[in-house]
């Protein structure tokens, strides 16, 4: 086996027993599970009833998507006994077990900045939707308030300065990732998106901001901040509705919705 074999093996072993510990603290974090749920709610808000449809969720190592939408086929690239499957989604297009134009929504959440190419994935990802299907992925958006947070106080890259939308190295699914890359595709980057246009509608592609400070006053992954949930449930509302109405002052998260053709 070469260093480099061995070298990604354990990267993929410690971001499986990370991934591990993720998933107990945000189970354990009533706050964030509240802000999580708020988040799917907002996610398929469009959908009349997402409980009849097909929903494949792309990266679900840590989420909790399936403990409030029974019917999602969770997946993962990490091998984690409590996925549906197992399957690198860079090679989605040649995964068996989900039939071609077969799929009503492929969800991802903070997913898409950890992938090599995003828009190679998302373009591979349209042959399992059905006509009109859609992809539905939510990601950090960088604001006034929320930029200094990411660069300074997160663990993750951020790289604005990138000339290509894809990651120059990749070290495991969690260990590779620069949090600008999707924000920079959708906001920044006119060029890059029309590279989706032959699979999806690009002209009516939707983006709208999700929370500003909320995430943070949950500690996050890795701490659980002493607010009480009463309290909690009332500050997301009004977080909401501030990120809402001034985005480029103070929204921290944004969902784009793509529309296969």
């Amino acid at each position: 086996m070469s260093n480099a074999s061995t070298v990604l093996q354990g990267q993929e072993a410690k971001d499986r027993a990370a991934t591990l510990r993720n998933r107990a603290r945000l189970g354990a974090n009533k706050n964030l599970l509240f802000w999580y749920r708020e988040l799917y709610r907002d996610q398929f808000r469009d959908l009349p009833n997402p409980l009849t449809l097909s929903i494949l969720e792309v990266g679900s190592g840590t989420s909790p998507l399936k403990q409030f939408f029974s019917n999602v086929i969770t997946s993962d690239v990490l091998d984690l006994d409590y996925l549906d499957l197992v399957f690198d989604c860079h090679e989605i297009d040649k995964l068996d077990a989900i039939p071609d134009n077969s799929i009503d929504v492929i969800t991802l959440t903070n997913v898409l900045h950890h992938l090599k190419s995003p828009i190679g994935f998302l373009n591979r990802a349209a042959s399992k939707l059905k006509s009109g299907g859609k992809v539905i992925a939510t990601e950090p958006f960088f604001s006034v308030l929320s930029t200094p947070i990411f660069k300074y106080l997160h663990h993750e890259p951020v790289d604005f300065r990138i000339s290509k939308p894809q990651l120059e190295k990749v070290r495991g699914p969690l260990a590779s990732a620069n949090i600008a890359l999707p924000w920079l595709i959708f906001f920044r980057r006119c060029e890059w998106v029309e590279r989706l246009n032959e699979k999806f509608d690009v002209a009516t592609l939707s983006m709208r901001p999700f929370s500003a400070l909320s995430y943070m006053a949950t500690g996050g992954i890795s701490r659980t901040l002493p607010i009480p949930h009463f309290v909690y449930r009332r500050l997301l509302l009004a977080d909401l509705a501030i990120s809402r109405r001034f985005p480029s002052f103070c929204a921290a998260f944004f969902t784009v919705a793509l529309t296969r053709r």
